[in-house]
């Protein structure tokens, strides 16, 4: 396999593991394969939308699918200090 899909399957696993420490009670489920992720909110935390939009304003773009879920698709070329950027951002808007 080659550096982008090795460089997808080390942050990608980095990337979830920083995602199931959050420490918040909104989040139902963490998907990911890769650096696709899918963060599933429980109902009684809200649609996903305004988390998005909360996002977009930070710099940050996602995307909303069936109403509960934030969809992360970075490019597979991210580097680590990137994606600890994003995290900084959706852990503060989760939280």
């Amino acid at each position: 396999s080659g550096k982008y899909q090795e460089n997808a399957r080390t942050l990608g696993t980095y990337l979830k593991q920083q995602l199931q420490a959050l420490k918040t009670d909104k989040i139902k489920e963490i998907r990911a394969r890769g650096l696709w992720v899918g963060i599933e909110f429980k109902p009684q935390a809200g649609k996903a939308r305004p988390y998005c939009e909360q996002l977009v304003q930070l710099g940050m773009l996602c995307k909303d699918t069936h109403a509960q879920t934030l969809r992360l698709a970075p490019p597979l070329c991210i580097t680590r200090d990137e994606l600890d950027w994003a995290l900084e951002r959706l852990r503060k808007v989760i939280a």
